[in-house]
């Protein structure tokens, strides 16, 4: 029987089992991240090599180093991984790997490594889009949380409202027309001079700040639930340069919480909007932006008000990481047969 023939049997074997455990991997940007994830909602172990240091010399993520990085940091993080959860290599009962979107060569690393994983030890390979994965988060953050629900998806290249119906099922209501949220957030720093990783650092300053000190245009869309934020950004960078020419200077906290609070109050009002004009009783947050501090007080604040149950993972899950892989692949294991090992990197691939 051959290799396919077998992993077939195999996952559906797993789809009977009580406890099935995934060796998780994710390399689709500058982290490198492993994590054994049990059933879906229960982290074992969560392994990350940050390259924040290195690419913080250039000013931003260089593709080539990045993958050169992960192809040094994956071996070791699978016995870090495998300590963190006590855990024997013979324990594991299928892997999964990103396969995109991101970077072509970040994610050729990891889906490279999983699929020589996955032959070598005869399991099942499950390949994970990047962005259900920030969704599948919620799911080790809340156990109970369960579909249907809201999710505002946010990260330096997506910005989408989408309705999770069922498990890997998606509808999308919304979703940004220019720029990304968290993209805006990374150009806004350079003009304000701040340094690699922008929009973290930027979220910090904002919060010294006052939000009401410059004011910036609310982009409205024709698409109730869709975002813009190009020219949001545009008209933040003129106004900065037009200060600067004329001789003033910049209170770059004021700044910083101006242009944060008119991202957060677009992102949540619409999330919000989407959530109760749909009948969604529950509404979740997920990507990288959802880690910025007024999002999560506003998300949380607006979403109670109008009736919702609010779902915030930990800001460590909203980053990149390899749990939010494992959550995600287990679903799909239930749903879909594994990956072939012809499976190779789809960079620009989309799910909404």
């Amino acid at each position: 029987m051959d290799y396919q023939s077998r992993m077939r049997e195999k996952a559906a074997a797993l789809r009977q089992k009580d406890t099935v455990r995934i060796l998780a991997v994710e390399s689709s940007c500058d982290e490198t991240a492993m994590a054994v994830v049990e059933n879906g909602r229960v982290m074992r172990s969560n392994a990350i090599a940050s390259q924040i240091d290195v690419h913080a010399l250039y000013g931003g993520v260089v593709p080539e180093i990045a993958s050169r990085m992960h192809v040094e940091a994956l071996d070791p993080l699978l016995d870090q991984a495998l300590a963190q959860a006590n855990m024997t290599i013979d324990e594991i009962d299928a892997v999964a790997v990103t396969c995109g979107p991101g970077l072509v060569g970040a994610l050729l690393t990891g889906v490279s490594w999983a699929k020589a994983f996955a032959y070598a030890r005869d399991l099942p390979l499950i390949a994970v889009n990047h962005i259900e994965g920030h969704v599948s988060a919620n799911y080790i953050a809340s156990p109970d949380l369960e579909p249907p629900f809201v999710s505002l998806v946010a990260s330096g290249g997506h910005s989408h409202i989408v309705l999770v119906k069922r498990y890997g099922e998606y509808e999308t209501l919304g979703a940004t027309r220019d720029d990304a949220a968290g993209e805006a957030f990374d150009k806004v720093a350079r003009v304000l001079e701040i340094p690699y990783p922008g929009g973290p650092l930027l979220d910090k300053l904002a919060e010294e700040g006052d939000d009401q000190a410059y004011h910036f245009p609310h982009v409205k869309t024709p698409g109730k639930y869709d975002f813009s934020f190009s020219g949001l950004k545009t008209a933040v960078i003129n106004q900065a340069h037009h200060i600067r020419q004329q001789g003033g200077e910049i209170n770059a906290a004021d700044f910083a919480a101006s242009f944060r609070r008119a991202v957060v109050d677009a992102l949540t009002e619409k999330a919000v909007a989407a959530a109760v004009d749909t009948g969604a009783d529950k509404l979740a947050i997920a990507g990288g932006v959802a880690a910025n501090s007024l999002l999560r007080r506003e998300i949380a604040r607006r979403g109670a008000a109008a009736g919702l149950k609010v779902f915030i993972p930990p800001k460590g899950l909203c980053t990149d990481n390899a749990v939010m892989i494992g959550a995600a692949a287990y679903y799909d294991l239930l749903r879909h047969e594994p990956a072939e090992l012809t499976l190779n990197a789809m960079p620009s691939i989309r799910m909404f």
